[in-house]
C-alpha cells in the first residue's frame, strides 16, 4: 500500500470511497510480493498494480464491485487457460488478492497510517481476509463499526461471529487502535504484528477464532510499515555518489559518511538521505545497524576501512562489502586479521563488492552492487536466466 498512499490519501480526505486491492499471499512465480497494492476511485481513476498487468482488469471490475456492495472479498487468479484472453497469470504463479471498500468509516485510522509512514515510524495494519462461515464486510456482524471500533454484535471478546472479513487493527510498537472482534485474537496479532514490525515483514498468519495459533481458521493479513532499511555508504568518492543513487531507487535510507569535508558536501550526493563529516569507524559505533542495514565500504584505504570493517563485520548488518582490487583485498584481510577477527567474522565480507557483471564505470559498478544486494536478499544464483531452470522471483533468503 505504500506505492498507492499519496493517491488514496487525496481520495480519502476528500471523503470519496475507493476500493483497494492488496496481494495477500502468493505461490510459484507470482509477478507481485504480499503487500502489493492497486486502487481504484469512485470515478474509476486507477493507482498501482497488483501483477503487473496480468489481472489488474480482472481486479478493476472487483473493486467497482466492491465500491457498490460494500462487502470485501478475497479472489485467487492463477495460471491462464487456453483461451488467450482469459484472467490467469502466464507467469504460472497464483494470486491471492483481497479487495475491499475504503472509506473515512471502514478506515478512520488511514490519516494517521499515513503519517506514520511520512514520518518514518513503524506501523503495522492487521486486516481479516478469511473467516470460514461468516458472511458480511466491514461494519457488519461485529466488524469495525461507523466510528471504527466494534461493530453492534460484539466488541473485544465478543463470539466468533464477531469476527468477519475486512475487520482492521492498527498497531503500533506501544499501542493498537480498532479491532479484529474478539480480544484474543486482538492479542495475538498484536504480538505477532510487533515481531513483524521489528523484522520489516509483511505477510499473512492464521489463527483460531479467538486468536488461538494452533489452529488455521482465521487469515490475518499483517502490512507491515516499517522505516526503510538503511544503507551506509562509506569514502565519498564518484562511486559513492552512484551506490547512493542505485540505493535510494532499491527503498534504502541512504547515510554517506565520509571523515574528509571538501567531499563529503550535500552538492556532491544529492540523491543521499544524510551526508555526514566524520570518521566512519566513530560513527558506524553510534549509530543503530539491524540485519536489514547495508554497509558499503568505497574508501579502499587501509586507515578508513581497516578500523571501519573492524566495527562493521561485528554488527548484525545484512551485508557488509568493501571496494578494492584483489590485492586491496588480500592486503586488508591480512590487517583485519592482526587486528584479531576472526575467520567467521571475515567470511560475512562482500570484497571485491558487487557482481561480476564486467562493471568499469561508477554507474555500472553501483549496478553491480545493487545486483548482489538482491541476490542476497533473495537468494537468486547470480547465473544468466537463460541458464537457469525453475522459478525467476526467489524467496527471502535466510
Amino acid at each position: 500500500m505504500r506505492d498507492v498512499l499519496d493517491a488514496i490519501l487525496e481520495w480519502y480526505s476528500a471523503g470519496r470511497t475507493f476500493g483497494l486491492a492488496t496481494v495477500v499471499s502468493t505461490f510459484r512465480s507470482a509477478p507481485r510480493e504480499p503487500g502489493a497494492s492497486m486502487a481504484v476511485s469512485a470515478d474509476g481513476e486507477v493507482v498501482g498494480s497488483v501483477s503487473g498487468g496480468c489481472v489488474e482488469g480482472a481486479v478493476y471490475e472487483t473493486a467497482r464491485q466492491v465500491m457498490e456492495s460494500g462487502l470485501p472479498v478475497l479472489e485467487k487468479y492463477g495460471v491462464s487457460d487456453d483461451d488467450a484472453f482469459a484472467v490467469g497469470l502466464t507467469c504460472g504463479g497464483i494470486l491471492h488478492v483481497f479487495v475491499e471498500p475504503v472509506d473515512r468509516r471502514t478506515f478512520p485510522e488511514l490519516a494517521e497510517v499515513a503519517a506514520a509512514v511520512a514520518g518514518r515510524r513503524p506501523v503495522a495494519v492487521a486486516t481479516v481476509v478469511t473467516v470460514p462461515g461468516a458472511a458480511g464486510g466491514p461494519g457488519a456482524g461485529g466488524g469495525p463499526g461507523p466510528d471504527g471500533g466494534p461493530g453492534a454484535e460484539g466488541g473485544s471478546g465478543a463470539g466468533a461471529a464477531s469476527v468477519v472479513a475486512g475487520a482492521r487493527r492498527v498497531i503500533w510498537p506501544d499501542r493498537a487502535s480498532g479491532t479484529l472482534g474478539a480480544e484474543g485474537l486482538d492479542v495475538a496479532v498484536d504480538d505477532d504484528a510487533r515481531g513483524m514490525l521489528a523484522q520489516g515483514v509483511t505477510g499473512e498468519r492464521h489463527y483460531g477464532r479467538h486468536g488461538e495459533r494452533r489452529m488455521d481458521e482465521v487469515a490475518v493479513f499483517v502490512r507491515s510499515f516499517a522505516p526503510p532499511p538503511r544503507m551506509l555508504v562509506f569514502g565519498a568518492i564518484d562511486f559513492a555518489a552512484a551506490v547512493a543513487r542505485v540505493g535510494k531507487f532499491l527503498g534504502y535510507h541512504v547515510t554517506v559518511c565520509d571523515a574528509r569535508g571538501v567531499f563529503a558536501t550535500r552538492k556532491r550526493f544529492p540523491d543521499a538521505d544524510e551526508v555526514l563529516v566524520r570518521w566512519p569507524h566513530q560513527y558506524l559505533r553510534e549509530t543503530e545497524v539491524d540485519g536489514r542495514t547495508v554497509i558499503c565500504v568505497l574508501t579502499h584505504d587501509p586507515k578508513f576501512d581497516v578500523p571501519l570493517l573492524e566495527v562493521a563485520l561485528r554488527t548484525p548488518a545484512g551485508y557488509v562489502g568493501a571496494m578494492g582490487s584483489r590485492r586491496t583485498h588480500d592486503d586488508r584481510m591480512k590487517r583485519l586479521r592482526e587486528a584479531g577477527l576472526t575467520e567467521e567474522e571475515l567470511g560475512r565480507l562482500r570484497s571485491p563488492i558487487g557482481l561480476d557483471i564486467g562493471a568499469r564505470t561508477p554507474e555500472e559498478t553501483a549496478v553491480s552492487i545493487a545486483a548482489e544486494l538482491t541476490q542476497n536478499r533473495w537468494g537468486g544464483t547470480g547465473m544468466p536466466l537463460s541458464r537457469t531452470e525453475g522459478r525467476i522471483h526467489g524467496t527471502a533468503a535466510p
